[in-house]
C-alpha cells in the first residue's frame, strides 16, 4: 500500500497533513457526507454496527471518531455502557462534542484527542474497537491495527468500515466517474480545502485490495476474519476477533 498524502507539496508527514485536512473541512464534513453519499453512509454504518449485536460489547473504542456519527449510531443499536472516541483532528472532535451534548449522550460517549498508532490505553481494555472510514488515512496501517489488537480483551472484536472499489460493470464505471469528477467538484465547491476531495479517491484507490488487508489482519493475530462488501462494492466491512 503506497503512502498517499493529502498535500503533495507539503513538508509535513502524513499524520500532520490528515489532521490539517480534517480540521479544514470539519465545519462542512457532515453536510458533505450526506450530500455526496446521498445519505447511504448512514446505512453503511448501521450494517457495520450489526456485526457487534451478538456479543453486545459494553466498553468500545471508536478510532478516527470524527464528528461521532458512528459512535452515536452504536449507542442506538448496541446500547453500550461506554464509548471512547479518539481522533487526531481537534476541530472534528469539537463538532462531535456538540452533537453528543445535543443528544444528551455525554455520559456514554467521551471524545478525546488520540492517535490510532499510539493508543493511550492499557492492554486488554476494550470489548470492541471500531473504525469508520479512517484506516486508509493511517500513516502506518499495520502499527495502527497492532495497537487495536493490543487494547482489545481476549475475544474482543474489531469492526472496520472502509471505502472500496467496485469491480463489476456498470457500477465500476459509474463509481470511477463519480469519484474522479463529481465528488472533487462538489467537495471543492463546499469545502475550503481543495485537496481533501481529490485526496479521497486517491486514498481509496490505494486501499482497495481487500484480500491484502485481510492478510494483514490475520498476520497481526486476528482470528475469524471476514469481510462483507456493501452497495455493490463501494464500501467493505471487515471483522476480526482477538
Amino acid at each position: 500500500m503506497k503512502d498517499i498524502k493529502p498535500y503533495k507539496n507539503s513538508n509535513k508527514n502524513k499524520k500532520e497533513q490528515v489532521a490539517l485536512m480534517f480540521d479544514n473541512i470539519a465545519f462542512r464534513y457532515d453536510f458533505l457526507n450526506r450530500f455526496l453519499s446521498l445519505s447511504i453512509d448512514k446505512i453503511w454504518r448501521r450494517q457495520a454496527i450489526r456485526f457487534l449485536i451478538p456479543s453486545s460489547p459494553q466498553k468500545i473504542l471508536d478510532i478516527a471518531v470524527g464528528t461521532a456519527d458512528f459512535a452515536i449510531e452504536t449507542v442506538k443499536i448496541i446500547k453500550p455502557k461506554s464509548i471512547i472516541g479518539i481522533d487526531i483532528s481537534e476541530k472534528m472532535l469539537a463538532v462531535g462534542k456538540k452533537k453528543i451534548i445535543k443528544k444528551k449522550l455525554e455520559n456514554i460517549i467521551k471524545l478525546q484527542t488520540g492517535d490510532a498508532e499510539n493508543i493511550k490505553f492499557a492492554d486488554n481494555y476494550f470489548d470492541a474497537v471500531t473504525v469508520a472510514f479512517g484506516v486508509r488515512n493511517f500513516e502506518n496501517i499495520e502499527k495502527g491495527l497492532s495497537e487495536m489488537y493490543r487494547v482489545l480483551k481476549k475475544q474482543g472484536e474489531l469492526v472496520i468500515l472502509e471505502f472500496s472499489k467496485p469491480r463489476k460493470f456498470p457500477v465500476k464505471n459509474i463509481y470511477n466517474f463519480y469519484f474522479k469528477n463529481i465528488l472533487p467538484f462538489f467537495g471543492k465547491l463546499f469545502s475550503k480545502d481543495k485537496s481533501a476531495y481529490t485526496y479521497l479517491p486517491d486514498s481509496v484507490a490505494n486501499f482497495s485490495n481487500s484480500e491484502k488487508f485481510m492478510g494483514v489482519l490475520e498476520r497481526i493475530g486476528f482470528e475469524k476474519c471476514k469481510l462483507k462488501t456493501i452497495s455493490f462494492g463501494i464500501a467493505t466491512i471487515y471483522y476480526g476477533k482477538k
